[in-house]
């Protein structure tokens, strides 16, 4: 996919810019480690940050993130929760990131952890944030440079943080968008786990009632590559349509993905309903359904 100024960036345009001193390069790799699910534990999953990976192997000039464990709310019970703009903003600083800084989100893992890091950027007021389309994979895989070890560490930076809360959706106005049709409530979940099946269970099986599926997993093709645009365009087509939308998931992370894609077509009202299946699931006073 060519690249989306403030959205999506390729390897070209990071590989020209990785000796520029405005341009930051976070490594956002996380993983979640399924827990079983009967008995149904509190939290349905164990979260590793992705430390050793990066170790391993990173972008040159690379710094890693721990999204869950310094850019998360440490006093909500909930993991990947949205913290005060203060506690965002000192992790930022403490990475070397302004507010002229240019971020550049990746991962090794899934995609959505690096668009999860942008939409928390958009959320806190930095705009100038983009991901980089393949993530590390293609990055390797396409022969570029790599460093091992524990990265290079910045300089401190200024970051001012400014909370939108245009872009955060909340569960009551989840069940106002499922009680009137107000938005379209948008699951990014896989189709299995849409329907009612799937590996992990977050309380009870299968969606919000109401909400239409778009997997966060059909975005990006085999090289993990984010897929034409005239593709993601159709895929999105209903969801373009309607004036407002509210996107979820587990917890948050898959659905920064389908926002992020959405905020780049211009959809005008989108937001991503943060604690996502993860606080709706276990109540059971609020309805959802499956599709057996």
């Amino acid at each position: 996919m060519a690249a989306e100024p403030q959205y999506i960036v390729s390897a070209d345009w990071l590989a020209a810019r990785l000796d520029d001193p405005a341009v930051i390069v976070l490594d956002a790799t996380t993983h979640l480690l399924a827990r079983p699910v009967d008995p149904t534990p509190e939290v349905p999953y164990d979260v590793k940050p992705g430390l050793e990976d990066f170790e391993k192997g990173h972008i040159p000039g690379a710094q890693f993130v721990d999204i869950d464990g310094e850019l998360s709310d440490r006093s909500h019970p909930l993991h990947f929760m949205l913290p005060p703009a203060e506690q965002f903003a000192e992790g930022m600083a403490r990475l070397g990131v302004s507010d002229d800084t240019t971020v550049v989100c990746y991962s090794t893992a899934f995609h959505w952890w690096a668009t999860r890091l942008w939409w928390m950027l958009q959320v806190f007021g930095h705009r100038n944030a983009v991901v980089l389309d393949g993530g590390f994979q293609k990055w390797a895989a396409d022969g570029r440079p790599v460093e091992t070890g524990s990265g290079r560490a910045r300089a401190r930076g200024v970051f001012t943080a400014r909370f939108h809360p245009e872009l955060v959706a909340a569960k009551n106005d989840v069940l106002q968008a499922v009680e009137t049709g107000g938005a379209c409530v948008l699951n990014a979940l896989r189709p299995e786990q849409h329907a009612g099946g799937g590996a992990t269970n977050y309380g009870r099986w299968g969606h919000i009632r109401s909400s239409v599926n778009v997997p966060a997993a059909g975005v990006v093709g085999p090289d993990n590559t984010f897929r034409p645009r005239e593709e993601l365009r159709a895929l999105l087509a209903d969801t373009l349509a309607r004036p407002k939308v509210i996107t979820y998931c587990g917890g948050g992370i898959a659905a920064s993905s389908i926002t992020m894609l959405l905020m780049m077509f211009g959809h005008p009202d989108v937001r991503l309903y943060d604690a996502s299946l993860s606080e709706w699931a276990p109540d059971a006073s609020l309805p959802m359904d499956t599709l057996a």
